[in-house]
């Protein structure tokens, strides 16, 4: 029996580099915030309807990597539903 050769030893992938996660992503683009923008409605603990925007139904504070709220816009609204919430306005 004849011995099988080593061909293309250097192209082979391992199975890692074969998922989606470990390569690089193709279509990359910056997502803007929605309260960073022109004529953005302004966080304050007693507009309600806008705090609601941003928790879940059973009243937790949603993450900015969902809604895609910037860091800065992101503390501000936590420390606003935070007051709403110590004020049962929420």
């Amino acid at each position: 029996m004849p011995k099988r050769q080593n061909r293309n030893k250097k192209n082979k992938q391992s199975n890692f580099a074969k998922l989606s996660i470990f390569q690089p992503s193709k279509y990359k683009f910056k997502k803007s915030c929605p309260l960073s923008v022109k004529d953005a409605p302004t966080i304050d603990y007693k507009n309600i309807k806008l705090l609601k925007k941003y928790m879940s139904e059973n009243g937790k504070i949603l993450p900015s990597r969902i809604t895609n709220v910037s860091q800065k816009k992101q503390r501000e609204l936590s420390l606003s539903i935070k007051r709403a919430r110590n004020l049962a306005l929420i």
